[in-house]
């Protein structure tokens, strides 16, 4: 029970590591009207967690084994291949801001020589410090499984544009919750397509995404840094 208490805490949408700041894209989407209403809102989150698992999602899949295995080289590893895949500055300012607050909020709760080895790295300019890999150390330290692990992360990917959505567009929280429901019915099928790819296999074909990402970093007007 105390186990399945603290995966909550750590999925929890208000925790206080900065994602409210970041949109994932989603503001350029509803300035360009690719997303307009509920239905193409749905269909942006879907885009999101099928991208999100095949490049995150291996990330954190290979730091979570390397850090049950005790290999810091290869967490190392995850964090670095996972920066440089990243397109765009602001992709990678959410994942290594984020990261580094995930990481400090979790050490200040409980111990974690290997998470806190990761942090100096981050300090010191020897690893990006994405967010993934970070989750990945802390969860294999406090016995989360790799599913579990891969679960959460999806999660807070939905909930933090579903969290934007509720300050971007005309929308209410019966339909965000309404999306939520039905984007997390693919989670399984996106964990297996991904658990056995290597880090070299980490790739996302998401042309507009890409293109909403650039749009976003010289739009002049806009709430979210992402």
């Amino acid at each position: 029970m105390v186990h399945l208490a603290r995966l909550l805490q750590f999925s929890d949408s208000t925790l206080p590591i900065g994602s409210f700041a970041f949109s994932n894209g989603l503001e350029s989407a509803l300035q360009t009207r690719i997303v307009s209403d509920p239905a193409s809102l749905l269909n942006y989150v879907t885009l999101i967690l099928r991208q999100s698992a095949r490049i995150d999602g291996i990330a954190l899949l290979h730091a979570h084994r390397s850090a049950c295995s005790g290999s810091h080289p290869e967490i190392l590893r995850a964090d670095s291949e996972l920066y440089c895949r990243r397109v765009g500055e602001e992709q990678q300012l959410m994942l290594t801001r984020v990261g580094k607050k995930f990481s400090e909020l979790v050490l200040s709760i409980m111990p974690s020589p290997m998470l806190e080895r990761w942090l100096n790295d981050i300090k010191v300019g020897a690893t990006p410090g994405c967010l993934p890999v970070g989750q990945a150390v802390a969860l294999a330290y406090m016995g989360v499984d790799e599913v579990e692990a891969f679960v959460m992360h999806q999660y807070g990917i939905a909930s933090m544009i579903l969290s934007a959505a509720l300050r971007l567009m005309r929308i209410d929280h019966m339909d965000t919750q309404r999306i939520l429901f039905a984007a997390q019915a693919r989670v399984e099928e996106d964990y297996l397509a991904v658990r056995d790819l290597s880090l070299d296999e980490m790739a996302s074909f998401s042309p507009v995404f890409d293109v909403l990402v650039a749009h976003h970093t010289t739009t002049h007007v806009r709430l979210f840094m992402n």
